[in-house]
């Protein structure tokens, strides 16, 4: 039996772990999107635009058939029957992300070209079917079987806990986005990246592992293979796609919307 200080102490412990795990999850997809936006940047500068025009237009076209595919196999995979309305909303939704922001993108104000949305759209089809992955084992929606669920669930162990070490790494690394340094030199003896940072993203990161294991909810009851299964878990990963569409969006207009701003206000000074 846990005493009443036990059982508090486990509970406030797993609310800061919820918090943590959001915190990492949001710092995961800044990082991914500063690393796409980087790459446009590179993609667009005069160094490049001409001697790699050819590399850049079949990674955005390997993006695309990829992401065309995924969405295909989990149709087919994931709605055996016409009533798996939530999946088929799913699946369905970010089709339509993807296209909202290649549109976004291709905008003659915007103008950034098909490589960011192409990679974006790779990053949610990637979340879409993680989030399907992770409905209940007795979701008649899903048909796998039980062998080659086994084995899947094995793999995304494997590959959560590799994204959580290189997502730490390179986070805490490229610490100055997060901190707004970017404009400070860095003197000979300085490290490249902030100690204090990279434990805190760490730290997150071992939140977000421990509520993989758990399934996001801390009356989860683990059985064989169950890491990171459950409802919770599912629109976990739903609202995180949502939320990096919506930040990607937001990274393509703000700075048409300050432009405005500032060209509104020159008048008035």
């Amino acid at each position: 039996m846990y005493s009443d200080t036990s059982v508090l102490y486990f509970y406030i412990t797993g609310e800061i772990a919820h918090f943590g795990a959001g915190v990492f999850l949001l710092i995961q997809l800044i990082s991914i999107i500063s690393f796409i936006t980087w790459l446009n940047e590179c993609c667009l500068s005069e160094k490049y635009a001409e001697r790699c025009r050819i590399h850049f237009t079949l990674l955005a076209t390997t993006a695309y058939v990829v992401c065309i595919l995924g969405i295909i196999l989990m149709y087919i995979w994931y709605t055996p029957q016409a009533t798996c309305l939530l999946n088929i909303f799913f699946i369905t939704w970010t089709l339509v992300l993807l296209q909202l922001m290649t549109s976004v993108s291709l905008h003659p104000k915007v103008s950034a070209g098909f490589l960011t949305p192409g990679f974006m759209g790779l990053y949610i089809v990637f979340l879409c079917w993680s989030a399907i992955r992770s409905e209940p084992a007795d979701n008649k929606c899903l048909r796998n079987s039980e062998g080659s669920r086994d084995w899947l669930t094995i793999i995304s162990f494997i590959v959560a806990l590799l994204a959580m070490v290189i997502a730490t790494f390179s986070t805490g690394i490229d610490s100055k986005c997060f901190q707004f340094r970017k404009d400070e030199k860095q003197a000979e003896d300085d490290v490249p990246y902030s100690f204090g940072f990279f434990h805190f993203v760490f730290a997150t990161g071992t939140m977000y592992f421990a509520m993989l294991l758990i399934g996001w909810s801390s009356h989860h009851h683990m059985k064989k293979w169950t890491i990171d299964v459950g409802w919770t878990s599912t629109w976990v990963r739903i609202v995180n796609e949502w939320l990096a569409v919506c930040v990607y969006l937001w990274m393509l207009v703000a700075p048409i919307v300050w432009k405005s701003r500032q060209v509104a206000e020159e008048p008035n000074k």
